[in-house]
């Protein structure tokens, strides 16, 4: 593939070593003062840029027929109107708020138990997540999805940033050093505790599962996930 990336930091660049070693070619490297975009270049883009230019990246790709995968994390305020303009433009376009393997059958087994502790009615919820002290939004996009999917599955109706109501999902954020990743979703009752967790050991399986969504978006039209890409049942 003809890749463009949007976006060259440490996972940019974590991105094209990745792609260069499956054969791939990375043609633009695209940062917020890159002005002439190469868009007939690509078959593919790939956006881990910054929160404020996420959409227009996005939508500049889809306008000129551009399938694009993105992991930019800060912006899903936005979210449908980049999934109405995909669709009306009649491209492809994947989000995912972790590419990790691991951290989407996560996303899977959290659903699941929420969905038990809802018949219980016995246990209350709260998520924490740490990540190193460069990441720049917060609560971390994995956690919103998290948190979406205990909602999705309780009566819960709403998450909140480090602090949470009856009916809230509370997302406590931490920043410390240089940690990738981890993520804890923890149900305390009067009598006892369940808690699952997911720790990333580095950032290479986040590089890893954009690529392979890279590859997998071509030819389609459409919104995605990367349920779809790992075909682990209904969105």
């Amino acid at each position: 593939m003809k890749i463009g990336l949007f976006g060259y930091g440490k996972m940019g660049k974590m991105i094209e070593q990745i792609a260069l070693n499956r054969g791939h070619d990375i043609v633009a490297r695209i940062d917020e003062n890159s002005t002439d975009i190469p868009y007939d270049d690509m078959e593919v883009a790939i956006d881990f840029s910054v929160p404020e230019s996420a959409v227009s990246n996005i939508k500049g790709c889809l306008s000129n027929g551009v399938p694009v995968v993105s992991g930019t994390t800060g912006w899903l305020s936005n979210f449908e109107e980049v999934r109405d303009y995909c669709l009306n433009a009649k491209g492809a376009f994947l989000y995912a708020s972790n590419f990790s393997l691991g951290v989407n059958i996560f996303f899977e087994l959290n659903r699941m138990l929420a969905g038990m502790i809802q018949k219980t009615g016995e246990y209350e919820v709260r998520i924490d997540e740490t990540h190193h002290i460069h990441k720049l939004d917060a609560p971390s996009g994995t956690a919103i999805t998290l948190a979406e999917g205990i909602i999705g599955q309780t009566d819960y109706k709403k998450w909140e940033l480090n602090k949470g109501a009856t009916d809230t999902v509370p997302i406590h954020s931490h920043r410390e050093g240089e940690v990738p990743g981890t993520h804890i979703i923890t149900y305390s009752g009067a009598v006892d505790e369940i808690s699952i967790r997911h720790e990333a050991y580095s950032r290479e399986g986040f590089a890893l599962g954009a690529v392979v969504a890279a590859e997998w978006i071509i030819g389609k039209r459409g919104v995605f996930n990367m349920k779809d890409v790992l075909n682990l049942g209904s969105k």
